[in-house]
């Protein structure tokens, strides 16, 4: 990938169609002045063109010989030699210039685009403190290796990804996820590359060189993608394939069937070089490239990753949007709601709970526990623990038995409970219920549920406003999913389903409303992304299996980046629309102009290339979303 980000008029192709058309301009003004034979303003002008027309000719040199294209730059060169074959050395040069100068800027701005993303790179520091032997040295960050330990001050930038090993402190992680808001860091958490210390010092253990880093595999991706075409640049491609050559062939037969009538051979000369620049395609080559790399460009900085330019477009396509419930509309960790006890108090069901639920890994007793931990109640020391496959965990403290499960434990173990004791409301909250017991009876409930993400009901709100329905696709019960999507807002809700009944329910959703997006953690839910118009993974900043399972990688857990990024599709893909219906009118205009000999070759070109530099401005305004 081409990239340049140093001054404008030191960018080498503008900088020589500059120089040319000073040439150009100084051959004229001495020429028309007399200052000058005639001989040397024309050596003047072929001193000029090859320096303004190099850069752009040896291309479609290039694209002809490798490729066997005739491109538009190999149109303006046949242009030009046939221009100053005609003794028109002066439009000939003026050609060179304003074509040159138009390609040189366009590049330009081509390649400062693609390179906009690169600046993240400059988050990083330069240099390091290691902890090597006991010992603080400050290394060159480049030298990091996985396994070292550092240091890092608050105010200071991180140089790559890590683990935190001691320290506590809020970090800014803008420049990897999108996320405005500093996230808490602790011992045991990552840190990523190129987010920023805010206010305890940290030490830190490398995982990643500096060259592997998420920042470093953030702006690859991004430039890989801005490489990839869209449907409507290959679709522009292909038809520039045909139209360049058939330019080229029109305007010979301009030439030779008039000549064989007898009619004057340089009038319809003039007017086929003119033709040719009139209809080639230049704005409408640019019509697409532009736009697809400052909008995935500016998705980069965002924190979302787009994966080439097709899904750019087929974002801009996406009539309703498939959730994932856990992990994507929830956070994926249950949590404590409520606690009822029926006999003693609320400690007292949670106490005996947590001492029971501390053996077990499950996601719910992890729950219980935590809540246990939060309100400051110790457990009690029990034996006999084991698991009672499919409906809880009974261990014995003292000389009781504690029982903690489903309803249907205490059914299964013969114990006595009251039906009516379950509290139904609970239940169409979409909560768990586990049940706390001994041999005696039931003691308590307690309520468990995924606890929604804060941002999801803004999210959908935005995507409705939009015109973008939503809808759920989980394989969880039907109460739960239901009593979550009322919550959020969800339009839609399909649950009980696997993996394979999720693509089902995606061509379903396609067939009925249009192109659908899936959102999804990326690796569960990777047959579901596969099939959607385009798959969107959540969270995927240091995780590279998410990032690969995905069109769309949301580098943050933030759902309100899907509607960032359909929005920057319908904008990138309205910006392709106004440019391709722009470039069809000028060339529209230009090519009957040319036939008729009423416009010279540099009226044409003039024409052309100011269409042109419309198209690339136009296209950047993809990136202002």
């Amino acid at each position: 990938m081409e990239t340049f980000e140093g001054r404008w008029f030191a960018y080498p192709p503008l900088r020589n169609a500059l120089i040319a058309g000073l040439l150009a301009g100084l051959a004229f003004a001495l020429g028309h002045l007399g200052w000058i034979p005639p001989a040397g303003e024309i050596a003047l002008y072929m001193i000029a063109i090859p320096l303004g027309g190099f850069h752009w000719s040896r291309e479609g040199l290039e694209k002809l010989i490798e490729r066997r294209e005739i491109g538009i730059e190999l149109l303006m060169l046949a242009a030009t030699i046939g221009t100053a074959a005609l003794g028109l050395w002066d439009e000939a040069a003026a050609l060179v210039f304003l074509y040159g100068t138009a390609e040189g800027l366009e590049e330009l701005v081509y390649a400062r685009t693609r390179a906009s993303i690169r600046k993240l790179l400059d988050l990083t520091p330069k240099e390091v403190r290691v902890l090597r032997n006991g010992q603080e040295q400050i290394i060159p960050a480049a030298d990091l290796r996985i396994g070292d330990v550092f240091l890092v001050q608050p105010g200071e930038s991180i140089a790559t990804d890590g683990l935190i090993l001691e320290g506590h402190s809020t970090v800014n992680e803008a420049p990897v996820t999108g996320e405005s808001v500093p996230a808490e860091k602790k011992a045991g958490m990552p840190v990523f590359a190129g987010t920023i210390n805010l206010e305890g010092v940290l030490q830190v253990q490398a995982t990643a060189t500096f060259e592997n880093n998420t920042l470093a595999r953030i702006i690859h991706l991004v430039e890989e993608a801005q490489e990839r075409k869209g449907r409507t640049q290959s679709l522009v491609e292909r038809f520039e394939r045909v139209y360049s050559p058939t330019v080229l062939l029109s305007a010979a037969l301009m030439v030779l069937f008039p000549a064989l009538l007898g009619a004057p051979l340089r009038d319809w000369a003039i007017r086929a070089v003119t033709l040719v620049v009139a209809a080639a395609p230049c704005a409408l080559a640019m019509s697409t490239p532009v736009a697809i790399a400052a909008g995935i460009g500016r998705a980069g900085l965002r924190g979302v990753l787009i994966k080439g330019g097709v899904h750019l477009e087929n974002l801009g396509r996406i009539r309703v949007v498939a959730f994932d419930k856990t992990g994507t509309l929830t956070r994926g960790e249950p949590t404590v709601t409520d606690i009822l006890a029926l006999q003693g108090d609320e400690h007292e069901v949670l106490r005996l709970a947590s001492s029971v639920e501390r053996y077990s890994e499950h996601p719910l007793a992890r729950a219980i526990v935590r809540k246990a931990e939060e309100m400051g109640i110790r457990s009690e020391e029990v034996r006999d623990f084991s698991i009672i496959a499919g409906y809880g965990a009974t261990a014995r403290a003292g000389d009781r038995r504690i029982y903690v499960g489903k309803p249907g434990l205490f059914r299964k173990m013969g114990l006595e409970m009251d039906p009516n004791a379950l509290p139904r409301g609970f239940q169409e909250d979409g909560k768990t219920l586990v049940l706390v017991g001994t041999g005696t009876g039931l003691k308590g409930i307690i309520a468990i549920r995924d606890m929604i993400r804060p941002e999801a009901r803004e999210a959908i709100r935005e995507l409705h406003r939009m015109g973008v329905k939503a809808a759920m696709l989980t394989g969880d019960r039907e109460a739960t999913a239901r009593a979550i999507a009322v919550e959020v807002g969800i339009d839609e809700v399909k649950a009980d389903l696997k993996p394979e009944d999720k693509v089902k329910a995606i061509r379903e959703l396609e067939r009925r409303i249009g192109p659908v997006a899936m959102v999804g953690d990326g690796i569960n839910d990777a047959p579901a992304l596969a099939q959607a118009t385009v798959g969107i993974a959540m969270g995927a900043a240091g995780t590279d299996a998410a990032i690969e399972a995905a069109d769309v990688a949301l580098m943050a857990d933030d759902l309100r980046q899907v509607a960032f990024a359909i929005r920057l599709g319908r904008k990138a893909r309205r910006i392709i629309t106004q440019n391709i219906a722009f470039s069809i009118l000028v060339l529209a205009g230009l090519i009957p102009l040319a036939i008729a000999g009423q416009i010279s070759v540099t009226v044409a070109v003039l024409a052309h290339e100011i269409s042109e530099l419309l198209a690339v401005a136009n296209g950047l305004r993809a990136a202002r979303v």
